[in-house]
């Protein structure tokens, strides 16, 4: 038998492997720059550091929320230099809670960091840049939201009922009892809602909750067992208090505790009314949805005889004051049940020069009926996939302008590369303030053919 040989290191190829950083260590940074979701960047150690909370120029202590290879994610814990740009945080939950990530930032510079973080991805990626910026649409910086999902969650360990929002970095749930962005309806639901949830008799069983504030305010639910006659009480109770409605969700879709009532949302400016169910997509924003639509349809100049086409419809948004407009709107959208939605909405609004069609827009449209006639105008808002093989059609179905409503400049600038190459150009762009206190962009844009 062959002696074994003592004493040797065995190293994968490459060379030795760095040792992981712990979650919650800290570590003292000097901030070199801003990222385009607004983190700060700092290098340290051959590693990268992106660290929640921070500006550029700034010496902060950061606490590691997760490590992989050289990229370290952390959040500021304390600053030693402030940049002149920081601001104290409106929100008394700020750092904690992960829903607003760039507080410490002016509105101003929260509108700048959005502007270049949409230019950089389409000069990167796209290699153009608009014929004109358009002025960046916003509202209101606080109380926008108008609809908000609350995380609920029981710890069996501590016997104890969290309900708040998610934190920073991690699943935890950070009680909330006000929230700065919701709009002034929704705070004293949000602040009596924990001690209501707490009376209920089977906590393990609850699911989230869901806020909305349109037509109607209301409280939907979740709750993976049956409730009971007490606990229907208790929350019929509450919402008879605050003036909301009750939705419940069990199996299957989301109910009205009574069958008789309605919730949806107004588009004042064309007197339309949208039905609307908790679990819907909606536009959060109420004041710059109106105006996304009115900017859309402007840029979009639709003409009373012309056929339009509007790709990712939803209930209705862009279609229903698109129809006031133009001799026929043809409406896709890829969810059945938000299709049927739709139809009604158009249906109630007395406008019948809609079609409505269920597809899935992730893939190719092929020969889609109700494509084969042609479009005078195209107007599509996707989700943050983009809409690659919807792009790949658009020339051939003979349409001479596109307005893209995007929520990721990264696939909008990739989705911009297909355009051109068929023959489009980029005419005017510009950011939707449709989340102030976040860092996420949205944009529109707005392509001519050549």
């Amino acid at each position: 038998m062959a002696k074994p040989v003592r004493g040797l290191r065995f190293q994968p190829s490459g060379g030795s492997r760095a040792a992981q950083i712990p979650v919650g260590k800290k570590q003292r940074l000097t901030i070199e720059r801003l990222a385009n979701d607004g983190r700060g960047i700092a290098f340290l150690e051959g590693r990268t550091w992106f660290v929640v909370g921070a500006l550029a120029g700034e010496e902060v202590e950061a606490r590691v929320l997760g490590a992989h290879g050289k990229v370290v994610e952390a959040r500021t814990e304390r600053v030693f230099s402030a940049s002149d740009l920081r601001r104290p945080a409106p929100c008394a939950h700020a750092g904690r809670c992960g829903g607003c990530s760039v507080q410490h930032l002016p509105h101003d510079e929260q509108l700048a960091l959005k502007q270049r973080m949409l230019a950089e991805q389409l000069s990167r990626v796209a290699g153009v840049e608009p014929e004109e910026w358009a002025p960046p649409l916003s509202g209101p910086e606080f109380g926008y939201r108008r609809r908000a999902r609350v995380a609920v969650r029981w710890d069996a360990k501590a016997k104890k009922l969290e309900v708040g929002f998610r934190a920073a970095g991690s699943q935890d749930i950070v009680a909330i009892d006000e929230c700065p962005v919701l709009v002034q309806p929704l705070q004293p639901i949000m602040s009596r809602l924990p001690a209501m949830l707490q009376r209920l008799s089977k906590p393990q069983a609850l699911g989230h909750v869901e806020l909305f504030s349109g037509s109607a305010i209301a409280v939907l639910l979740r709750h993976m067992a049956p409730l009971s006659a007490a606990d229907l009480e208790i929350l019929q109770a509450f919402c008879a208090f605050h003036e909301a409605q009750l939705w419940l969700h069990g199996e299957g879709e989301p109910q009205p505790a009574d069958p008789d009532q309605a919730l949806g949302y107004r588009l004042e400016p064309w007197n339309l009314q949208l039905a609307y169910r908790p679990g819907d997509f909606v536009q959060v924003n109420a004041g710059v949805n109106e105006a996304m639509v009115a900017q859309a349809l402007e840029w979009l100049a639709p003409q009373a005889d012309e056929r339009v086409l509007d790709l990712f419809c939803g209930l209705g948004n862009f279609a229903l004051p698109l129809a006031q407009n133009v001799r026929e709107v043809v409406a896709v959208e890829g969810v059945a049940t938000m299709v049927a939605r739709a139809a009604e909405n158009a249906a109630s609004n007395n406008l019948h020069n809609t079609r409505f069609f269920q597809a899935d827009l992730s893939q190719p449209l092929g020969d889609a009926e109700w494509a084969r006639e042609g479009f005078s105008a195209v107007l599509l808002d996707p989700p943050r996939d983009g809409a690659f093989e919807v792009v790949r059609k658009l020339a051939s179905l003979g349409a001479k302008r596109l307005v893209y409503v995007s929520c990721n400049p990264a696939t909008l600038a990739r989705d911009t590369v297909e355009l051109v190459r068929q023959g489009y150009r980029l005419k005017r762009a510009g950011i939707l303030d449709m989340f102030p206190q976040t860092a996420h962009v949205e944009a529109m844009a707005l392509f001519e053919a050549s």
